[in-house]
């Protein structure tokens, strides 16, 4: 064979085999397209596009009066797709896009009118087509924004690209809210938010995004394709004024009496239902901050506030009267153990006790009396004690609140490893060896209030959905009695006493309305130094008021108070002042009102000018009839006369002077100055004369003096 035949076959072999490997590869893509094309299609779609998560609009929280805690609003991140047909047409991008970057820069002010020109030229050069405008746009400047150049082209010229999402806000700031609370991922769950998020998270949508080049991923269709569904409302039990009284006057008594941490509790008796909780704690000098619930999640021992459940068992089992006579021998009593060895000398804070009656002990806080009565009575028998704190006044167990993070109560028994005879007892007595939480001791002494039953807390009233109650929490009763009829008065009676003529005379006494209650003055253990180290206490005072018909319970606490650290001077004032605001604004708690017949207007209780609906709210209030026939308009002047008081309709009309005589300062310059008058007030009270006649007709700018007594 000849070279030249041998490089001819070499090259027919060289090509046979290029037309077999093209073959192979044509087969190969034939099998891929046809064969596995559905497969590879759709692994082709799932890399550049997905379906995400729509987060729905969040229920709504609501105080009990109807005021808005937390709500979402939505807040919208803008983007600009650079092919879209308003932009793509660069005649009309280059018309439009200056005037577009001078707006979006005066409207945000974040960049100037040139950088953010140079930004969309620059975009548009890039064919891109997800450009980030900006983030945490409102509603109401997504408005504004819509109509700027090339984005109020239509919605699918205008190339703006806007995504949704929720932010929740609380429209009363720091009031109530570590009760309202919140839910985050990998976060421990906080009040209401957290309890309820079943229920306020709602339903997520769908949307099918596309990814775009650099991994960022764009929304295929503006609509959502699976729609969402809004969360429910709960409806809370929380009153806003009532929480803005309770978290001023414990800021206040916390600033001046320097202490580390405070908490207040207010509660309906009736229906347990908490009307405030406010925490803080202190973050630097002068500076407290609400951080941690210590109201329901602080357990502590008590101090002396515990001394009503050693009374109310004493009582109840027979031991002892309220007249009984008891020697507190000057305020010490001594404590020995089984091989007659001191253990213990429990001291009053004032010594001096003698013989005093149990009521007196109770009412002047006698630390050696208690545990006196305590330590002779149960001393053979300690589990007829425990057993009554455990299963009847269930003060070992958690009231399943409805909110997370209620600490456990801890209440000794003789079966406890830590369980010293007759110590134990004897501390047990007023208030140590044992922890509680605030919220615990309180719904112990809202019991007492409610004449014996003791109700559950509650924080959520009704769960709304679309303004339909979707489940309504009525009154959960722990027990229905927790003592005799007997025990519970003669307990009532004592708690009054402590207010009226004991430890809380000075500071929480009020001559208007009756206040019963208890202090307490406990001091916190050190680490394992126990009691003999660091001298911490805490402050608390526990009751409820009216004492004679209660309404509300409450519990102030305060932790580690500097200086004066007695519980009657540091808790007893915000008692007193949430107290006194909680009553002045409370109509159904003062005496009933004497139903007044009043048809014809005879006799009709005198009152300021003002309001007519203010004024009929009034009268409606205190159960008074009263006519209005004559006035129909939005203010009304009252006129004495000899068949009682008459009402006359205001004239308002602009360029006509008011009759303000008889209005408070506040409506009087509002008539005179909707009439188009300039007002000149001289003295306090309400207007006794006004230098104008009413219905005179005057000049717009017209001076008018008002005198006021």
């Amino acid at each position: 064979m000849n070279i030249r035949t041998d490089i001819l076959l070499r090259v027919y072999i060289a090509f046979g085999l290029i037309v077999l490997l093209a073959l192979a590869v044509l087969g190969q893509l034939f099998y891929v397209q046809v064969v596995e094309g559905d497969k590879w299609r759709a692994m082709a779609d799932s890399l550049s596009t997905r379906f995400v998560n729509v987060e729905a609009a969040r229920g709504n929280i609501y105080s009990v009066d109807g005021s808005l805690l937390a709500t979402s609003v939505p807040e919208y991140e803008l983007r600009m797709d650079m092919l879209a047909g308003g932009v793509a047409d660069q005649e009309i991008f280059d018309e439009k896009v200056d005037s577009l970057a001078a707006k979006l820069s005066a409207f945000f002010g974040d960049k100037s009118s040139k950088q953010y020109s140079r930004m969309l030229r620059n975009a548009r050069k890039d064919r891109e087509r997800y450009v980030l405008l900006r983030r945490k746009v409102s509603h109401q400047q997504l408005k504004v924004v819509r109509k700027f150049p090339i984005f109020n082209m239509g919605r699918n010229r205008g190339a703006l690209i806007v995504v949704q999402q929720n932010k929740r806000i609380l429209p009363f700031k720091t009031l109530a809210a570590r009760t309202i609370g919140y839910k985050n991922e990998n976060v421990q769950p906080v009040g209401l938010e957290g309890a309820y998020s079943a229920y306020i998270d709602g339903e997520s949508g769908k949307r099918l995004m596309q990814r775009m080049a650099g991994g960022v991923w764009k929304p295929v269709n503006p609509d959502i394709e699976i729609a969402t569904k809004d969360g429910a409302d709960i409806i809370s039990t929380i009153d806003i004024n009532m929480q803005d009284v309770a978290q001023r006057a414990l800021e206040k008594q916390l600033i001046k009496s320097k202490a580390d941490f405070g908490c207040v509790v207010l509660m309906e008796v009736a229906t347990g239902e908490i009307r405030a909780v406010a925490n803080f704690s202190k973050v630097s000098e002068g500076v407290y901050k609400e951080k941690f619930n210590y109201a329901i999640a602080q357990s502590a021992e008590p101090g002396s506030t515990f001394k009503l459940a050693s009374y109310l068992s004493l009582l109840e089992d027979g031991k002892v009267d309220t007249g009984t006579m008891v020697d507190a021998e000057g305020g010490t009593f001594k404590v020995y153990n089984h091989r007659n060895r001191l253990v213990k000398t429990v001291k009053d804070s004032h010594l001096g006790l003698k013989v005093i009656s149990v009521k007196k002990a109770f009412e002047e806080s006698s630390n050696a009396a208690i545990a006196k009565l305590i330590y002779k009575h149960y001393l053979s028998d300690p589990e007829q004690f425990t057993s009554r704190l455990h299963n009847t006044l269930h003060l070992n167990t958690r009231a399943g609140l409805q909110i997370p993070g209620e600490g456990s109560p801890l209440v000794k028994t003789p079966q406890s490893k830590s369980w010293y005879k007759g110590l134990s007892l004897a501390q047990m007595a007023y208030g140590y060896e044992m922890k509680m939480t605030p919220l615990q001791m309180l719904t112990f002494y809202n019991a007492v209030a409610n004449d014996g039953k003791m109700v559950a807390p509650m924080f959520v009233r009704e769960i709304r959905r679309f303004g339909s109650t979707v489940e309504n929490f009525g009154v959960r009763v722990i027990e229905d009695r927790i003592a005799s009829e007997e025990t519970i008065s003669k307990l009532q009676g004592m708690l009054e006493g402590v207010v009226e003529e004991g430890t809380g005379k000075d500071v929480i006494k009020n001559p208007l309305y009756r206040i019963a209650g208890k202090t307490g003055t406990a001091q916190i253990a050190d680490g394992k130094l126990g009691y003999k180290g660091k001298r911490e206490y805490q402050s608390s005072f526990c009751g409820y008021f009216p004492a004679d018909n209660p309404k509300y319970s409450m519990i102030v606490v305060l932790g580690n108070p500097i200086g004066a650290y007695y519980a009657a001077l540091v808790a007893g004032p915000v008692f007193r002042e949430v107290a006194d605001m909680v009553f002045a604004n409370d109509v159904q708690m003062y005496n009933p009102v004497k139903e007044v017949q009043n048809a014809n207007n005879d006799r009709l209780p005198a009152s300021k000018a003002g309001q007519t609906k203010a004024l009929r709210s009034v009268y409606h209030a205190f159960g008074i009839k009263a006519a209005f026939a004559t006035a129909n308009g939005e203010y009304i002047n009252a006129i004495d006369t000899n068949g009682g008081i008459e009402t006359r309709e205001v004239n308002t009309r602009e360029g006509f002077v008011p009759d303000v005589v008889g209005m408070g300062l506040k409506d009087a310059l509002y008539l005179v100055g909707n009439s188009g008058l300039k007002p000149y007030v001289k003295g306090r009270g309400k207007v006794m004369r006004q230098s104008l006649a009413g219905g005179l007709r005057v000049g717009r700018g017209s001076s008018i003096i008002l005198e006021l007594e």
